[in-house]
């Protein structure tokens, strides 16, 4: 049994400073939790007017106020911490997701389903589907528009991730309807840790949400407000994939009929 969810808030764009000291209060609230989901490009913020900006916000991970902010956190508080970062390497910019935990950076997930004027700034994701074990738990990541593609969350799920963790920059109001139905069909836990508020010219949908491996929705945040919220995950749940005595999930599978998807 683990204590895992998620931190709700709302970056400002361009002002690094200012989300660090909000993440710092809201992360004050997150003590106890062995893991802790903060949204997409928490550093940055999201709607830019021209990549040269999204560029200027960008920082390399090894190289990075926001991610020293995280190692800092995860080893005052002793937990892991997944956050969304505007990230640059080689002259050119990912949607990011990174993982920390107490002996500092673990690993990261580049964005691979960019949506809407986000390819217009980031190279799509390079770095495939990865899944950590830290120890108590297996985790892999995806981050918001990685939602809509059902073959991520399946292969996360395939590779042993307990928990699927999945920063987030909703727009779409129905996108938070698919998490709990991909944790019931891949027996996961899922995280999706949303931000809320307007942007320019675009209002993200808050309702951030944990949901079960049979697909109950543990907590959900409000569309409009800063929110800490933490739940307790049996990792057994997410390790039994027998749905009657006869049927397992993964063992069920028949791959040969599938080729289709790759077509």
């Amino acid at each position: 049994m683990i204590k895992a969810g998620f931190i709700q808030f709302r970056p400002v764009l361009g002002n690094q400073d200012e989300n660090i000291k909000s993440l710092g209060k809201l992360l004050m609230q997150a003590q106890g939790a062995d893991l802790i989901v903060i949204p997409e490009l928490a550093n940055s913020g999201y709607n830019f007017e021209s990549k040269e900006q999204a560029f200027e916000q960008a920082e390399e991970i090894g190289n990075s106020k926001f991610v020293e902010f995280l190692e800092e956190e995860a080893q005052k508080n002793k937990l892991h911490i997944v956050s969304g970062i505007n990230e640059k390497e080689a002259g050119k910019i990912y949607n990011t997701s990174v993982l920390v935990g107490p002996q500092g950076y673990i690993g990261k997930y580049r964005k691979i389903h960019l949506f809407m004027n986000e390819k217009d700034f980031f190279e799509r994701g390079n770095l495939g589907l990865p899944v950590f074990d830290l120890g108590f738990c297996k985790m892999g990541m995806l981050i918001c528009f990685d939602w809509i593609f059902p073959e991520v969350w399946r292969i996360l799920a395939l590779k042993g991730a307990d928990v699927i963790c999945h920063p987030s920059n909703l727009v779409l109001p129905y996108a938070q309807q698919a998490v709990p139905v991909h944790g019931m069909i891949n027996r996961t836990f899922n995280i999706t840790a949303n931000r809320f508020g307007m942007e320019r010219d675009i209002t993200f949908s808050g309702k951030s949400i944990i949901s079960d491996p049979l697909g109950k929705t543990l907590k959900m945040a409000s569309s409009d407000k800063d929110e800490v919220m933490i739940a307790d995950i049996d990792l057994l749940l997410a390790r039994d994939k027998m749905v009657t005595t006869r049927n397992h999930i993964m063992e069920d599978r028949i791959p040969s009929e599938y080729g289709e998807l790759t077509e």
